[in-house]
C-alpha cells in the first residue's frame, strides 16, 4: 500500500455527503499514513498552497490529488491516487 505524502493539512472536500462515508474516507486516510488530526472536512479550503494534498470524496472511492497551481482563492490540483471505497450489500461501509 503506497502511503501520502503530504505536509500540513490534509483537505477533504465534502459537498453534503452523509458521516458514515466521511467518517470511512477519514479511515482510508490514515490507513495511508495521514495523520488523523491533519485532515480537515470542508466544503471550501481555504489558504491552500502549492503542493497541498487535497481529497475529493465521492460514495464509492476518494481521490487524492496533490496542488500544482493556484490563483486567487482557486486551485488546480492533479490526481496522484484514486482509493476505492466498498461497501457491504446493506450500504455499511467496509474493509
Amino acid at each position: 500500500m503506497d502511503k501520502i505524502e503530504y505536509e500540513g493539512t490534509v483537505w477533504a472536500i465534502n459537498h453534503g455527503l452523509p458521516q458514515p462515508l466521511l467518517d470511512h474516507c477519514i479511515k482510508k486516510l490514515v490507513d495511508y499514513g495521514v495523520k488523523k488530526e491533519d485532515i480537515q472536512i470542508t466544503d471550501a479550503p481555504s489558504d491552500v498552497k502549492v503542493g497541498t494534498i487535497v481529497v475529493d470524496v465521492y460514495p464509492y472511492h476518494i481521490e487524492v490529488g496533490r496542488v500544482r497551481t493556484t490563483r486567487n482563492d482557486s486551485y488546480i490540483s492533479g490526481s496522484i491516487m484514486i482509493i476505492e471505497l466498498k461497501a457491504d450489500p446493506e450500504g455499511k461501509y467496509i474493509d
